[in-house]
């Protein structure tokens, strides 16, 4: 780990609660944002935007660094099983796709020491997004489930028999296709 990173990273392991190579991919990817996008620190709202196709340790990285969570609605989760962040600054309205390099011939000791103290300009490809700078997060209209009784957002809502209902007691009609 570069010495001008060591406090970041502490912070990060801190949030985390451990110190890991899955960990030091959101790091680093973080940091390499930072420098692709201009960005000059955390999000106190919504300037900085990130969609992650994964769920695992590196997006705590990226919320300590970046300021991105799921309660402000800047960060995003799109399930693909990749490690591959995208990130956006509203600000300039710029955003980038970081895709984590396969790392073969390397043994795993080898590859951890590599995520740990590699340049981040040799561990990702910089691609273009895939999607357009998503909308600002939005408060919905609370609505209650006529079956369940429980309050429901509008976004989460399907109409069913003419009563409001939520996703899960809604009764699919797929005819098993």
């Amino acid at each position: 780990m570069r010495r001008e990173y060591e406090p970041l990273w502490e912070k990060c392991a801190a949030f985390h609660g451990h110190e890991c190579g899955g960990l030091a991919v959101g790091f680093q990817a973080a940091l390499y944002a930072m420098e692709l996008l201009g960005l000059k620190g955390r999000a106190e709202d919504e300037e900085i935007v990130c969609i992650s196709e994964n769920d695992a340790c590196g997006v705590d990285a990226i919320q300590a660094l970046l300021g991105c969570t799921a309660g402000k609605g800047n960060l995003i989760f799109d399930m693909q099983g990749k490690q591959a962040f995208s990130f956006f600054s509203r600000g300039s309205g710029e955003g980038v796709r970081l895709l984590l390099r396969r790392t073969p011939g390397k043994t795993s000791d080898e590859r951890l020491e590599w995520l740990m103290d590699g340049d981040f300009h040799e561990m990702f490809d910089v691609k273009p997004v895939q999607r357009p700078l998503p909308e600002k997060a939005r408060i919905f209209k609370t609505y209650v489930c006529a079956k369940c009784g429980e309050s429901v957002a509008e976004s989460h809502v399907r109409l069913q028999n003419g009563e409001t209902v939520c996703l899960r007691c809604f009764e699919d009609y797929t005819r098993g296709l």
